[in-house]
This record gives C-alpha cells, sequence and structure tokens, in this order.
C-alpha cells in the first residue's frame, strides 16, 4: 500500500496564505487504487473530505479541519499530447504547466492557463479563466471517481459550468481532463502567453501571501471597483489588509491569523453592501471549523 495518511498535518503548509489549523487526517494518495482503498477500508476518515489543490484560493480556519484532506500525489501531475490538438492532463498538473506543454507542443487556446494559479483539477471546479477565457470551452472529458469508488467519465454537456464554478460536488474526485486547443505556431503562442503574464505582473501583486481574487465580479460590475468606491482600500484586522495594487486580493501580512482575513473580508462585504446594494459573492473557498 502506497498511501500516505498523516494525523494532525498544519494545513498552514498547503495553502497560499499560509494559514489555517490541522487537518484530523491528511492523505496523500499515489494511485487510483489508493483512493478505492481508502474510500472502501477507512470508514472512519472518509466521512468528511475535502480535495484539496495547490491551496491557491483556500483559506482554511483556525480550528482546522475534522475530516480528511485529500490532496493528489505527484503521479496525478502529468500531462501528454492525445490527438490532433487534444492534451491529456492529471489533476495536480500545475495551471501553468498546462499552458506551457500546450506552448511546447504548439497547441494554442491555453495561454491565459500562464496567469491562473493552482492546478488542473481546481480550474475544472472553479470553471476558472481570465482575459475572456475560461476553461470549460476547452473540455473534452473529464475522468473522476466517486466516494463509492466508482470511475465516471463526463462530457462538458453532462456538467452545467458557469461563471467561476461548475455542478460538480463534494462527491466527486477529479483525476483527469483531456482539452482540446488549436495547432498553432510556437513562436507567437509564447508571445501570447508572454503578454499575458506581462499583463498580470502590471496589475495584481505577486510573491506575497495571498489566495488571488477574494470575491467573484457581479454581473456588469468589477469587485475591486465596488472595494474602492465604498472606501475599503485601506482597512486592516490584525495583520490581514488589502493589495495596494489590486483591492480584491486580501493579504496575510505576516501575522495574520485565518480569523483576521475571515473578518476583513465580512467587514469589506457589508461596506460594499452598504454602499452598492450590491452582496459580494467568495471566490475562494473557507474550509474548516472556527
Amino acid at each position: 500500500m502506497s498511501k500516505i495518511i498523516l494525523n494532525n498535518e498544519k494545513l498552514s503548509k498547503y495553502n497560499w496564505f499560509n494559514l489555517g489549523g490541522p487537518a484530523k487526517f491528511f492523505f496523500k494518495p499515489k494511485s487510483i487504487s489508493d483512493i478505492r482503498e481508502f474510500l472502501k477500508n477507512d470508514n472512519k476518515l472518509n466521512k468528511n473530505i475535502h480535495v484539496l489543490g495547490a491551496g491557491s484560493n483556500t483559506l482554511f480556519r483556525d480550528g482546522g479541519f475534522d475530516g480528511t484532506i485529500v490532496k493528489l500525489g505527484k503521479e496525478f501531475a502529468y500531462t501528454k499530447v492525445f490527438e490532433d490538438g487534444i492534451i491529456e492532463v492529471g489533476a495536480a498538473t500545475l495551471d501553468k504547466k498546462v499552458s506551457d506543454f500546450a506552448m511546447e507542443n504548439s497547441i494554442e487556446g491555453f495561454e491565459f492557463l500562464s496567469c491562473i494559479p493552482g492546478t488542473i483539477g481546481g480550474a475544472i471546479t472553479m470553471n476558472s479563466g481570465c482575459y475572456g477565457y475560461s476553461i470549460s470551452k476547452y473540455i473534452v472529458s473529464i475522468e473522476t471517481l466517486s466516494l463509492n469508488g466508482e470511475l465516471k467519465s463526463f462530457n462538458p454537456n453532462q456538467v452545467k459550468f458557469f461563471y467561476r464554478g461548475c455542478s460538480f460536488g463534494e462527491d466527486l474526485i477529479i483525476l483527469s481532463v483531456r482539452l482540446k486547443g488549436k495547432i498553432g505556431i510556437k513562436e507567437k503562442i509564447k508571445e501570447k502567453q508572454i503578454k499575458f503574464i506581462e499583463q498580470k505582473r502590471k496589475t495584481q501583486p505577486s510573491r506575497i501571501k495571498t489566495c488571488g481574487s477574494t470575491f467573484k465580479n457581479p454581473e456588469n460590475n468589477k469587485a475591486w471597483e465596488l472595494i474602492k468606491k465604498s472606501g475599503c482600500r485601506n482597512l486592516t484586522v490584525g495583520d490581514a489588509k488589502l493589495s495596494k495594487q489590486h483591492c480584491n486580493f486580501f493579504l496575510n501580512n505576516g501575522n495574520a491569523s485565518s480569523s483576521d482575513i475571515e473578518k476583513l473580508i465580512e467587514e469589506v462585504r457589508n461596506k460594499v453592501f452598504l454602499k452598492t446594494g450590491i452582496k459580494l459573492e467568495l471566490e475562494i473557498k473557507i474550509v474548516g471549523k472556527k
């Protein structure tokens, strides 16, 4: 048996805020059979499950997670050309790796993924996108494992995708996905990728403790504009603050707690609602007990 199950593992090591209490159990499978055996035999562990990707959009609460965090091992991080512009990608593969792999194989359409932190499994769940692109437009099929151990394949017509989400629930673990781009010219693909990366660098903070955009953009509005208009830019709670570069990015300025971040989120949301009548919806996931 190649699985790894840890007890009381610190979740602060596994998310970009570097925050959160311990997970009661932390499961790192190396194969599908590992997951199936876990689901079949470890009854006390598989009652409450959360699948974690790169932790780039997750705030774990200070009280930790009273269940099992499942983090797919490196064996689920792979890329390979399938056919005619189609690539197969393991769910644990970083989005940037997918973009680079497609570029190296002269497949266009995935340049935007170079700007999205996280794994492709998380990108599917969140229907990630930027600059007018979204991952759901490129999906050919998705391989999953249900919590009763059944392998299930979905085509995009069987899944409802919407802005920053899809109809998959917590009862499915995404294993891999096939994505279809177009055969293009490598140099032009690279140019577009660099353009996107440079655009992101100019408008979003980097190399800091943040989990990216905190709130979804409401219809016909930008969350950061609503936050700015509502006078929230200089708000702080403890060591939690908003980025000066992009005020929809909430920061752990060094010694914040998860509670600090969550309180700041609620304060901003309340101020925006009072000022504009718009109730901002979270884009990040808040997981665990307070």
